[in-house]
């Protein structure tokens, strides 16, 4: 997508738990009425689709609608296909990061911001990172570790073959982190930035903490 392509603004999904980096590409279940009409929309027009956090303090405002985060990831459906009990099985492409400049009052169900991307340009290039895999051997030795330990199963080889961008924003998505901290890598400037907040990040888990830890 072009930087001219980008819209001024977009129907946002407000989904707890849920974030989307770009570069990535994820497969998601919509069944409530107003998100499928937001889909509905948003397949007439041009399959984009904001997704972001609500933010988890009871400041709801006065619809009883979470507050937002200020920063999300513009999304575009790539594959759509209707189930036999009308949900929606989507697949949504991560574009680029939006920051929320307001939000539009409108008579439709789902809500729509007012969004720029004015610090996030860099995310629809495609060029080469000063950053070598060789330096993220220890990134990838300890999240192998963590991910082990809980049960998370990662294709390594194949994640090696992508470029370094989609790998970092990969594995940054996948991580088994609390959403804070997955928001906290969404918002890093630069993928070096991200690079570096994983090896953080990580070095705040003691993975032996996982050694006896039982999926309930």
């Amino acid at each position: 997508m072009k930087k001219n392509d980008l819209p001024k603004k977009i129907p946002v999904f407000p989904l707890s738990n849920f974030i989307i980096f770009p570069k990535t590409a994820v497969p998601l279940n919509i069944f409530e009425p107003r998100y499928i009409d937001m889909i509905n929309d948003s397949m007439k027009s041009n399959k984009l689709i904001g997704m972001i956090q609500p933010k988890t303090t009871n400041n709801n405002n006065l619809n009883n609608d979470p507050q937002l985060h200020d920063i999300g990831c513009l999304g575009k459906i790539t594959g759509f296909k209707e189930s036999e009990d009308k949900r929606y099985l989507i697949e949504l492409k991560g574009i680029i990061r939006f920051k929320i400049i307001k939000e539009i009052q409108s008579n439709k169900k789902y809500r729509e911001c007012e969004i720029n991307f004015d610090n996030f340009y860099e995310d629809l290039e495609n060029k080469k990172e000063d950053i070598k895999f060789s330096d993220l051997e220890l990134i990838f030795k300890d999240l192998k570790t963590l991910f082990k330990k809980r049960g998370f199963i990662i294709n390594w080889k194949a994640l090696e073959k992508q470029s370094l961008d989609e790998t970092i924003n990969a594995l940054a998505m996948a991580s088994p982190f609390t959403i804070e901290e997955k928001q906290v890598l969404l918002e890093a400037k630069s993928l070096n930035n991200r690079k570096n907040k994983i090896s953080e990040i990580l070095t705040t888990y003691s993975f032996d903490q996982y050694n006896n830890t039982t999926v309930q």
